[in-house]
């Protein structure tokens, strides 16, 4: 039924002791450490924070979260899809406190953090909740193309709002997510030729990079973002020598209007010293917490947040070259405990991150240890480094965020759901619609409304979307759970609790003969389950699809019974 993993080499060497594995894991350290910094840096400026805040995060990340979690592969730490929620939290309090969103002064959101900060803090208690009442099957329940178009939609909102840093451009004010596109080409004529040297040059550097690794091997070890920041400093410095070339570059990308913050926020600001980091804390303020608008935001951080952390941490399994499995509740547990430790002072919200993940096991990472060195390099660097960090233009971040964003709404997301369903596409197109006309929350929820109705029309009866019945019977010492009625996304954690429930040692037959309707997330699911078995020495076959029309060409397209009674 499903493609078998590749592997990550033809022989994978044995983990060895942890004192013989360390060499391995401070070296993968140092280097996702070069990937991180940046990124946490941009990460955080986007998202209405000061830069050092994010690396905060990745601090708390790894130091906390390694000995927490038992993920073995997985690096913790901000991640560019939560912009658009912080950054849209902090534009609403401040909206409630009577501020217009056409107001361009960059500093009015400050007052505002400290809520957003306790949205944080109350957001993590729930996570530490759902990590000790196991809700680790929560992405488990929602739409496989709601999940894909969220994520594409966070995407191109980072996209549309990093573009004008990228190009030296300041928006009139605070944008929705399609005014950003909407406005820009008003915006471009005036932008600032330096920005926008370096943060093109970085955004192709970015995307050529991944072919430069097939041909250059030292590539393969020298992480992209450090080869930007090797470039960006320099170049910077020659293009804004001193504050009044720096003046006059902004002046001629915002029709004369300079202030003396918007002329330092060209390249990033940390504080100066260790001593000075305290400044930079954010403690919460709970003054909002009766308001509806609080209690929508730590839905959304909670949400968003622990879906993408969970879905993050079960691809980092697939990827394990020793096929080592992730408590997901107890991962979740060690998430809430940081984030709720990190947002007392301010940090930004956390999630297991794919992408430093992947270059984690690709840089030879063998144990948690890994995140930990990685939370500790970032750590040294704002305490020893600041006035290196001091130096890093604001643009070359935002390409970063740009590349970022690329990556979730990559086009391949459009094919692919194209690919498994014109009925997927739909879906996947509605909730991109829903959330940047709407909101996150909102959007998804259209995402899943359209997921209703389309069941509806398929014939999927009400009651089928709150139940799973199933036969299961012993063949031969073969377990065989025969389907009924429909199954659906929202009924998939009833039919997974049922297969999770069945003896340890044997194998599964999933009969769908009987099966009026089968969707992609259900298909999905248990392709997954499938490779879990095959991990452990077991198996389970699915049959009767034979009886079944399938949506698209697609293995995991839904199946409607043919023929089925009226």
């Amino acid at each position: 039924m499903s493609e078998k993993p590749q592997a990550s080499s033809d022989v994978v060497e044995p983990l060895g002791t942890t004192s013989q594995n360390l060499r391995f894991d401070i070296v993968s350290g140092l280097l996702v450490f070069l990937i991180a910094l940046p990124l946490c840096l941009g990460i955080s400026g986007a998202s209405g924070f000061p830069a050092i805040n994010g690396v905060f995060t990745a601090i708390a990340g790894g130091i906390i979260c390694a000995f927490l979690s038992n993920s073995a592969l997985t690096i913790k730490g901000p991640a560019a899809g939560m912009i658009a929620i912080v950054l849209g939290a902090a534009t609403e309090f401040a909206g409630l406190a009577g501020v217009k969103s056409d107001n361009t002064d960059p500093t009015i959101y400050m007052q505002y953090l400290p809520m957003v900060a306790a949205v944080a803090v109350v957001a993590g208690v729930f996570q530490i909740l759902m990590g000790l009442f196991k809700a680790g099957s929560l992405a488990d329940f929602f739409p496989t193309a709601v999940i894909h178009g969220l994520l594409a939609s966070i995407g191109l909102i980072i996209i549309g709002k990093q573009l004008y840093p990228l190009l030296g451009l300041k928006p009139n004010g605070s944008l929705e997510a399609y005014e950003a596109y909407l406005e820009l080409p008003e915006h471009v004529p005036h932008f600032a030729w330096q920005a926008a040297l370096i943060g093109g040059l970085s955004l192709l550097l970015l995307f050529i990079y991944p072919k430069l690794k097939k041909s250059i091997p030292l590539c393969k070890v020298i992480p992209a973002q450090l080869i930007i920041l090797a470039v960006a400093i320099p170049v910077s410095g020659v293009l804004y020598s001193g504050f009044e070339g720096m003046k006059r570059s902004y002046e001629i990308g915002h029709h004369g209007e300079t202030k003396l913050q918007e002329v330092k926020s060209l390249v990033v600001k940390v504080p100066p010293s260790a001593a000075a980091l305290p400044a930079s804390f954010i403690y919460p303020n709970f003054s909002k917490v009766g308001t509806f608008t609080f209690w929508k935001w730590v839905v959304m951080f909670t949400l968003v947040g622990s879906l993408e952390s969970l879905l993050s941490a079960k691809a980092v399994e697939v990827i394990d070259p020793w096929k080592r499995k992730t408590d997901l509740n107890r991962d979740l547990l060690a998430v809430g405990v940081a984030n709720t430790a990190v947002a007392c002072v301010g940090g930004l919200p956390m999630i297991s991150e794919i992408v430093r993940s992947s270059a984690n096991k690709d840089y030879g990472a063998r144990s948690h240890w890994s995140n930990f060195f990685h939370g500790l390099f970032l750590l040294l660097s704002i305490c020893l480094l600041p006035f290196l960090l001091n130096k890093i233009p604001v643009t070359a971040l935002a390409a970063m965020l740009v590349y970022a964003g690329c990556r979730l709404a990559h086009y391949k997301e459009f094919l692919h759901m194209w690919h498994v369903g014109k009925e997927q596409l739909v879906v996947f197109l509605a909730t991109i619609a829903g959330v940047l006309g709407t909101d996150l929350l909102i959007g998804v929820g259209i995402g899943i409304l359209v997921k209703f109705l389309i069941h509806l029309s398929r014939g999927v009866k009400i009651t089928d979307f709150f139940s799973a019945p199933v036969e299961v019977a012993v063949i031969d010492g073969t377990q065989v759970v025969t389907l009924k009625g429909s199954l659906v996304f929202t009924n998939w954690l009833l039919l997974k609790r049922k297969l999770g429930s069945l003896p340890k040692d044997c194998n599964i037959i999933v009969d769908c003969s009987e099966a009026v309707f089968v969707d992609h997330t259900v298909m999905s699911r248990l392709a997954e389950m499938e490779r879990e078995l095959e991990s452990n020495g077991r198996s389970l076959t699915l049959r009767g699809l034979d009886k079944h029309e399938a949506l698209s060409h697609d293995r995991l397209a839904a199946r409607q019974l043919r023929h089925r009674a009226s």
